[in-house]
């Protein structure tokens, strides 16, 4: 558990613009999808699903988005659009399916679907592969979700870019957990 414990006590993030061929092979991004699957899921409804670009599809995905941002002016750059999908080997949408519930509730979903995105990125570590987890625009544009595939009334909580990391991973500011962490105190707080 040593390795385990270093690796969540060290891990950053490249950048998707450093990660190259290869991405991972279908049976290992199959095992990857299954390990992301793993996640708190109260009521088991599998509140969330995988769309994945890879190969060719990447280009046309880009092609789509970048056809919608320049007729609604979204974007300036319109060869950073042709080439959103194309920064990293695989990119995976979780796409969060939360909905309203008898029993659990919609929050619990949305955060089950957070909780994926982290594994994924988990995975492709223990998969010898880096990770990033995006949004950007494309992600809260109805009309982007629905050519992308993601339907009426599903969100993206990330795209997962996945491939071979080109670059060291660099350390940034961590945040300060004392300074952020409180301990419950009976005295101060009303019955």
């Amino acid at each position: 558990m040593v390795a385990l414990r270093d690796y969540l006590a060290t891990r950053r993030t490249i950048p998707s613009a450093f990660l190259g061929e290869p991405g991972p092979d279908p049976a290992t991004l199959e095992a990857m999808l299954t390990i992301a699957a793993r996640v708190p899921d109260h009521g088991k409804l599998a509140p969330w699903r995988f769309i994945v670009f890879e190969g060719e599809g990447r280009k046309v995905a880009g092609e789509r988005v970048a056809k919608l941002a320049q007729a609604s002016g979204k974007s300036g750059d319109i060869e950073a659009e042709l080439g959103r999908f194309l920064r990293s080997p695989t990119v995976v949408a979780v796409v969060s399916r939360a909905a309203p519930h008898v029993k659990i509730p919609e929050w619990e979903q949305v955060l089950s679907a957070g909780a994926v995105c982290l594994n994924l990125l988990h995975a492709a570590a223990a998969y010898g592969f880096s990770a990033q987890w995006l949004s950007e625009w494309i992600a809260y544009d109805r009309d982007a979700l629905a050519t992308l595939g993601v339907a009426e009334g599903e969100k993206i909580a990330g795209f997962i870019h996945i491939g071979t990391p080109e670059a060291a991973p660099f350390e940034r500011a961590r945040p300060d957990v004392a300074a952020l962490t409180t301990r419950f105190d009976p005295s101060t707080t009303p019955e």
